[in-house]
């Protein structure tokens, strides 16, 4: 059973007790990311989390690994588009110890320049990496393209050119509008002591400010682009993506059963025609990427380069039917039985069912019943799944962007 509590600083504080668990997982999710941020600061919410890392006024870095070694803990953060997380897992009797390491993280983190000099370096080099990694480029230039320019469009890493001209000052700016009390949430899974996870963390955040600022912005308009880029490799990595939902819409699990049918496992149609049928590719998928505001569906192949023309018109034949034709009976039950399996399995790992419940409540406001979800998965009907074919069918609307050896003309093939 969830349960969901109010620290005295208005914090939200949500748990989830499994008794016949010996482990605890607890996070502190802040509602800030890379949307917030302007080009002045791109990338100042995950600099902001690997400095968490490098020490406090009680402990310097060494020490903050040390002590979570001491407890058999785990621990690590995260930084998206919307929010941050910092996370732990320790079998239960340490969860307490554990929280008290993050809580330290999170108020008396000390941002030393000569660390921060450090540690840009290194994400200088998280950065080259990316853009060495083909797969990775490609998925983050689809992200900017389809995004029209809207905040979910900015990297999570920013630029070499960003990072350079983020001071301590601007950081600390960025932190104190950002990491306040009401737009954190402390999520807990496992099994430990409810009372005492709320008095470990009463009167901990209350120098955090009460409220996150928040600069208002306006949706640009969605507009088809395409961007092709050449580079000494081997294979050419074609992303294309179009609008799609939000976390929060009604269509979100129509978009997840028919993704698991066009292009989300092995059976699909993507994988079964592309790499099963024609060959004409190792790696081929579609994929939703959801947010509390907006959303969109991406179709990912890896190809030889002579074969780019046949696999771009396999996908548009494949966008068709599903448009046209909508999806079989057969094809639903399958995917309402996979997705669904997904879903309990998840439920049974203590991480996995600690990041669903913070990221639910920080960012939708609740936390959905485990069978209210399997029954929403099970009320998705055929007539609901054109309805999403629909919107993201024509081939004709989509962003394109692809990192290759071999230069090509990614719009007209799209669009012829």
């Amino acid at each position: 059973m969830v349960k969901t509590k109010k620290l005295n600083c208005g914090t939200t504080v949500i748990m989830e007790k499994t008794d016949y668990v010996q482990s605890a997982a607890l996070g502190i999710w802040i509602k800030a990311g890379a949307a917030d941020e302007n080009d002045d600061v791109s990338g100042v919410s995950h600099f902001i989390e690997h400095m968490m890392f490098k020490g406090t006024d009680k402990r310097s870095a060494k020490q903050i690994a040390s002590d979570v070694d001491k407890i058999g803990g785990t621990f690590n953060a995260f930084t998206g588009k919307e929010a941050t997380c910092y996370y732990i897992k320790t079998l239960s009797s340490n969860i307490y110890k554990g929280a008290e390491i993050l809580i330290d993280m999170l108020t008396g983190s000390k941002f030393d320049p000569e660390e921060m000099d450090k540690e840009r370096q290194v994400i200088f080099e998280e950065i080259k990496m990316v853009k060495d990694s083909p797969d990775d480029d490609v998925y983050d230039t689809i992200s900017e393209l389809v995004s029209s320019g809207n905040p979910l469009g900015r990297s999570i890493l920013g630029t070499q050119e960003s990072l350079a001209g983020i001071t301590r000052e601007k950081m600390l700016s960025y932190l104190n509008d950002k990491y306040a009390r009401d737009s954190i949430v402390i999520a807990v899974a496992g099994n430990f002591d409810e009372e005492k996870i709320m008095e470990l963390f009463e009167g901990k955040l209350d120098k955090l400010k009460a409220e996150k600022v928040i600069e208002p912005f306006e949706l640009k308009p969605y507009k088809a682009s395409y961007d092709v880029k050449v580079k000494d490799i081997e294979q050419t990595h074609i992303c294309l993506a179009a609008p799609g939902v939000s976390l929060g819409n009604d269509m979100y699990y129509s978009f997840v059963l028919m993704n698991s049918i066009f292009g989300g496992s092995m059976s699909s149609r993507l994988f079964q025609n592309i790499r099963e049928e024609k060959g004409l590719a190792y790696s081929v998928c579609s994929m939703n990427a959801f947010s509390s505001y907006w959303g969109f569906f991406s179709i990912y192949a890896g190809v030889a380069h002579e074969k780019v023309k046949d696999t771009i018109e396999a996908i548009k034949y494949e966008l068709d039917a599903l448009k046209n034709k909508g999806v079989t009976s057969e094809e639903l039950m399958m995917a309402k039985e996979q997705v669904k399996s997904s879903y309990i399995f998840g439920l049974e790992n203590i991480n996995s069912r600690m990041f669903s419940i913070g990221k639910n409540e920080l960012l939708l406001g609740r936390v959905f019943k485990p069978e209210e979800v399997l029954e929403s998965f099970d009320k998705v009907t055929l007539e609901d799944i054109l309805k999403a074919a629909e919107m993201i069918g024509d081939h004709s609307i989509y962003c394109g962007a692809s990192v290759t050896g071999k230069d090509f003309d990614l719009e007209g093939m799209l669009k012829g």
